[in-house]
């Protein structure tokens, strides 16, 4: 019996000791994940400035508000048109040099340096530089075309539409792009061999290798790829602050600028509250089913 008792004492202890070690995780978690959102959430139901919060309790009145203000749902949509192009481009351009890495292994080591020059350029500095060179007067491309066509008309990549979406598009995609290289690089390198030298004795060509055997041994990495750059193209906010401020008009006015503009600019918390709570929403309509596809496709794997 005493052997026993001194078991389940042993246990009480594991288990008190367990739960220690996993209380500041949990704090952590609290205080950086749950705290904001149950404070975002409140503040959405009611009616709050930076200098006077939770003044007035409006229940579902900003909601209602952003449903018919003309700027929050086309924001939303706007953000889907910027992510889902800009994330397939990364991913696309990934794989293609991340393929040409994998066939040259030899000089890749400085090639990967070179690829994550974008990478490591602040995302305020990118969209300076790519505002400098998309400038109608001065700017790089601008003078190219001229001295194709002299004395025609600047293009305005960032004053015209819906040229300033694409160009905000294709900086995010070159900036993200050697995040999607490494990542699939990476998957490239822990496929089997022998099933390419088996390919290669059934005479294979490049083409059909790849779509019969890299392209779904890679397939769940790809998605896993797409998955994390759709968040990252979701938030985008410094490019757009910097190159266009949302302009022309609002043709660039993404959610999170939207956001932003709601809350610091005209200072109503509560209506950026409730089209942070619409943002969340439709970032997780997108999500949650690509999700469920990875995790089909690795448990199948």
């Amino acid at each position: 019996m005493s052997q026993l008792a001194s078991g389940k004492r042993v246990s009480r202890r594991a288990a008190w000791t367990g739960r220690a070690l996993l209380a500041p995780a949990i704090v952590a978690i609290g205080l950086i994940a749950v705290y904001p959102l149950a404070y975002i959430v409140a503040a959405s139901f009611s009616e709050s400035s930076l200098g006077r919060p939770f003044s007035e309790w409006v229940g579902f009145g900003n909601f209602a508000a952003l449903l018919g203000d003309g700027v929050t749902l086309p924001s939303l949509g706007r953000s889907l048109i910027f992510a889902i192009p800009s994330a397939l481009l990364a991913l696309i351009a990934g794989l293609i040099v991340a393929l040409s890495l994998d066939a040259a292994v030899k000089g890749g080591r400085v090639i990967r340096v070179l690829l994550l020059l974008p990478l490591m350029t602040p995302p305020v500095m990118a969209g300076v530089i790519w505002k400098l060179m998309l400038a109608p007067t001065g700017g790089l491309l601008n003078n190219i075309g001229q001295t194709f066509s002299p004395g025609a008309e600047p293009f305005l990549f960032l004053g015209s539409s819906p040229a300033a979406m694409v160009s905000l598009i294709l900086v995010d995609a070159w900036q993200w792009t050697p995040f999607c290289v490494l990542l699939v690089f990476a998957a490239l390198q822990t496929l089997p061999t022998e099933v390419y030298e088996a390919s290669q004795v059934d005479g294979a060509s490049v083409w059909q290798t790849f779509w019969r055997i890299t392209f779904p041994l890679v397939l769940p990495s790809l998605v896993t790829v797409l998955l994390l750059k759709l968040v990252v193209s979701f938030k985008v906010f410094d490019l757009v602050f910097i190159m266009t401020s949302g302009g022309p008009g609002f043709d660039t006015t993404v959610s999170s600028y939207e956001i932003y503009r709601t809350g610091l600019q005209t200072f109503d918390v509560g209506a950026a509250a409730a089209q942070t709570i619409a943002f969340l929403v439709l970032v997780t309509i997108v999500i949650l089913p690509l999700n469920a596809a990875r995790q089909r496709m690795h448990k199948e794997g």
